[in-house]
């Protein structure tokens, strides 16, 4: 296969797989291309994500590698030949690559978890509130690039608002739901549009209320993106220029520690959508 000009963090984590399968066998990259009938160079492609992999050669590395986690090398098959191309490629050279890269790993996500202390999570943003965050960056956008970055925001709710939705778990923090990012009005419209996400079946609102005693996890924001099997599970830190991603199993597993502690300290739903009812009414 042709050598990639540019992987994607999806085509990046199939070869971190791969490489985590070889390197638990006790494999050195050339026995593993060895046992390919092809060479170290692209054995290194193939691992980096900038070669492509078919699904026989995705099989025959699980053999090699003693992997008999058939749910694993199902989903690597499948990330190996997915040829999805969705809706977010229409940014493709207008946005970073990292704006892309999320709404391709929210799509093929299985579930999604957010914790928020300061801003809105973005998946329930309205436009208004999300204009007025990227609004915000250093050095200012051009107002092109501006909406663009609003419209690729507004686009994500497809995994929660499309078809076939994900089921979705927020923790919002009171400071995020009481700090005006836009003007009174506005933000009164994003308190009613969380609660209208709330109504739904699939999506869980949770509050930290600032009156909470020897809460301490005030930094522990997080994206958490289930797989279509726990191994691939992603963590995600958002920043301006869009998320980074963590993918190592001792990370994942603090992360997941981390939403279970926050997400025990929250008011249970019914509190909660009570709670942002009251701070809409206060607008």
């Amino acid at each position: 296969m042709a050598r990639r000009t540019q992987v994607t963090a999806r085509q990046a984590r199939l070869g971190a797989e791969l490489r985590k399968l070889r390197e638990a066998a006790g494999l050195k990259g050339r026995e593993a291309a060895a046992l390919l009938g092809t060479d170290s160079a692209q054995m290194s492609q193939i691992e980096f994500g900038t070669a492509g992999v078919s699904e026989a050669r995705v099989r025959q590395l699980a053999a090699h590698y003693s992997c008999t986690d058939a749910e694993l090398i199902g989903a690597l098959v499948d990330m190996a030949t997915d040829r999805t191309r969705g809706w977010w490629e229409e940014y493709r050279g207008l946005l970073p690559s990292s704006f892309l890269d999320l709404a391709e790993l929210e799509h093929h996500g299985a579930y999604r978890l957010d914790v928020e202390f300061l801003h809105v999570p973005g998946l329930f943003q309205t436009e208004d509130y999300a204009r007025a965050v990227f609004s915000y960056r250093v050095p200012e956008l051009p107002y092109a690039d501006l909406e663009l970055r609003v419209r690729h925001r507004t686009a994500r709710k497809a995994i929660i608002r499309g078809p076939s939705p994900v089921p979705y778990t927020a923790v919002i923090h009171e400071a995020a739901l009481r700090i005006r990012a836009c003007d009174r009005a506005a933000m009164r419209a994003q308190l009613i549009r969380i609660l209208e996400f709330a109504a739904e079946g699939h999506i869980t609102v949770r509050v930290i209320p600032f009156d909470l005693d020897r809460f301490a996890g005030a930094t522990n924001a997080m994206m958490y993106v289930g797989g279509v099997v726990p191994k691939l599970d992603t963590a995600l830190r958002d920043g301006p220029q869009g998320a980074g991603f963590i993918d190592s199993e001792a990370q994942l597993g603090a992360f997941r520690t981390l939403f279970r502690k926050v997400e025990s300290v929250s008011l249970e739903p019914d509190p909660s959508r009570d709670f942002i009812h009251r701070l809409a009414k206060e607008l």
